[in-house]
């Protein structure tokens, strides 16, 4: 019996453009030799499928992507959909593949988020045991209209990073991603705990980098990932990702501390 249970299963066009263009630039995919992706827990309508793989397509012409759902009616409404390299499975955490491959990258956006905070350390064990040597599973949050995301990578080891992607032009703060944190962060964004020192360092240097607005919200934004950097945030990557409005950093900066 597939592993899980049936959730809202919302989606809506384009919503995930953040982390699949996260997905498209990273090692995983694209220094795999026979790419499969999995977008589980697509929902109700395979559009996030079918972006998925015309997004990495355009990085790895020789990838599959394979939509799981646990909803055999949703796999049944996407069927139509299939094509040479797409395809469309019923299933859950244990993640059923063809002739017992396992995935390159396994993405479960606004899955986890429907469960409870102590079911997550469990779901993150069984997916990441689903994936390659050298594999990501991610785990996160957007909104409606993927204006906000952020989301946790894990490789076959656990949880390796945590990344807030943001859309800046109009942006008024960006803590507001405390309203998107991934469910194992969502309910630790208080006093005291590492990702709540993150957020309003974040909202901090925002407001100090106000005057660097005149030049574009990305010269503001720029300015904010700086000064995190100058009060010891350990940030990844480099200012190609950060213009994106895109910050990482290990998860060890801010995973839970019990």
């Amino acid at each position: 019996m597939p592993e899980g249970r049936i959730t809202r299963g919302t989606t809506g066009t384009n919503r995930l453009r953040r982390v699949d263009r996260w997905i498209a630039a990273s090692p995983a995919l694209r220094d795999a030799e026979s790419p499969l992706v999995v977008d589980l827990g697509y929902g109700a309508a395979p559009w996030t499928v079918l972006e998925l793989a015309d997004r990495l397509a355009r990085v790895r012409s020789d990838i599959d992507v394979i939509g799981i759902e646990i909803d055999p009616e949703r796999v049944a409404v996407a069927a139509p959909y299939r094509r040479p390299g797409l395809d469309f499975v019923r299933g859950g955490f244990e993640v059923p593949l063809p002739r017992g491959r396992r995935a390159t990258v396994i993405r479960a956006m606004n899955v986890l988020r429907q469960y409870k905070e102590d079911e997550v350390a469990a779901a993150w064990a069984r997916l990441s045991s689903r994936i390659d040597d050298g594999g990501l599973v991610v785990d996160g949050t957007s909104n409606e209209v993927g204006r906000i995301a952020s989301w946790v990578a894990l490789d076959t080891a656990g949880p390796q990073s945590f990344t807030i992607s943001l859309r800046l032009d109009g942006l008024e703060r960006p803590g507001i991603v405390e309203e998107r944190l991934p469910k194992a962060l969502i309910h630790r964004n208080v006093p005291g705990e590492r990702i709540h020192d993150l957020v309003t360092g974040l909202d901090e240097q925002w407001a100090r980098a106000a005057g660097y607005g005149e030049f574009g919200a990305v010269q503001r934004w720029l300015h904010t990932v700086d000064g995190l950097r100058e009060n010891g945030w350990p940030v990844l990557g480099d200012r190609r990702r950060w213009r994106l409005g895109e910050l990482t950093v290990p998860w060890t900066a801010v995973a839970p501390l019990d």
